[in-house]
């Protein structure tokens, strides 16, 4: 009982260290509570289901999926191939979802066949699988676009012809979802179309923890020897995790995309990964046990951070920049308090 109750208020520590250096920043920031909700709102909006997408592979022992943006490289590529054959309106967006969605779970498969290879460093590999993919995103539309890859949207392309532009307009994609149905917070407009994906993708991961594929996923991540014993098939299991991480991943950056109204065709997807998996320890879950609810209260407490951090740095010390460095700081660092965190308690459980 007494290991139980450690373990719980060790968990506990990264909430309440944001919780405090929240409440701090919002006295040092000068700015409006009303403020503060339309901007966090807006974020969570923007992030929740890419933050949902790291709980599977948690769960089956996995550890954080660092190579969730693949999922996202894919959606922006998809966005960019639906634009050059000037697929617009309700049909492209359609179009995007279904592209995304199918690659992802292709591109999945094949991450998830690696992972096996590779049990027991499956965070490290993720980590360089995602370095690999952003080389070779980068490379097919800097310089494969209008060299192997015929150009139809003159658009989207530089005036030499060759490499994408670094800012696409998805507004033609963006308008569909708004004219279905808005929801205004502050000055903020949110599709109802938006909010409803949401909704379900956080519902589906829910519930498919408490199915008969969910309990096979908590027993490989529990025991991969015990489970394999008891007749499940581990492998396929994993992989199973990994496609559904990847497309959940690629839908939440379709939600992204469509919220902003743009795409930032090199750099969008850059750290998306990163500020997830913080996003996610920040709500207490671990290398080894995450819940939705850790999904919620973590993207709530890492953007209300990312929020108050910079004007309370210019107010505290006249200087924006550092509150700027504080976000990264922020994120990095929690990876790392929680990192060290379970390998004590893993130690722990190794000396009782």
């Amino acid at each position: 009982m007494k290991n139980r109750n450690r373990i719980r208020k060790e968990d506990f520590l990264v909430p309440a260290a944001f919780i405090l250096f929240s409440v701090i920043c919002f006295f040092l920031s000068g700015i409006s509570f009303p403020f503060l909700a339309e901007q966090v709102s807006l974020r969570f909006i923007r992030n929740i289901i890419l933050v949902l997408a790291l709980i599977l592979p948690i769960m089956a022992g996995m550890g954080l999926n660092f190579a969730v943006v693949i999922g996202t490289m894919i959606t922006q590529a998809s966005f960019i191939f639906v634009l050059n054959f000037q697929v617009m309106g309700g049909l492209g967006a359609v179009l995007v979802l279904l592209l995304s969605l199918a690659f992802a779970a292709l591109f999945g498969l094949l991450i998830g066949k690696l992972l096996n290879m590779v049990k027991g460093r499956e965070m490290v590999t993720s980590i360089v699988v995602g370095l690999l993919a952003n080389y070779i995103y980068q490379l097919i539309f800097v310089a494969g676009f209008g060299t192997l890859i015929k150009v139809n949207n003159e658009k989207l392309v530089l005036s030499t012809g060759i490499g994408v532009k670094n800012m696409v307009d998805l507004k033609t994609f963006k308008e569909v979802f708004d004219h279905v149905g808005v929801i205004k917070i502050g000055e903020a407009k949110i599709s109802v179309i938006l909010l409803l994906i949401i909704a379900l993708t956080g519902a589906f991961v829910f519930y498919l923890m408490r199915t008969p594929l969910g309990q096979k996923i908590k027993a490989v991540g529990m025991s991969e020897e015990r489970a394999e014993n008891s007749g499940i098939h581990v492998n396929k299991i994993r992989i199973i995790v990994i496609v559904l991480s990847t497309v959940i991943a690629a839908l939440g950056q379709f939600v992204y995309l469509q919220n902003i109204g743009s795409l930032n065709v090199y750099t969008e997807h850059l750290d998306t990964e990163k500020f997830a998996c913080a996003a996610l320890l920040a709500g207490g879950a671990s290398i080894r046990k995450a819940n939705v609810r850790n999904a919620f209260i973590g993207v709530i407490l890492l953007h209300t951070l990312f929020v108050l951090s910079p004007l309370a740095g210019r107010n505290t010390f006249d200087n924006a920049a550092l509150g700027e460095y504080f976000r990264s700081f922020a994120a990095y660092g929690v990876i790392a308090f929680a990192l060290v965190m379970n390998l004590r308690l893993e130690r722990q459980k190794e000396s009782c």
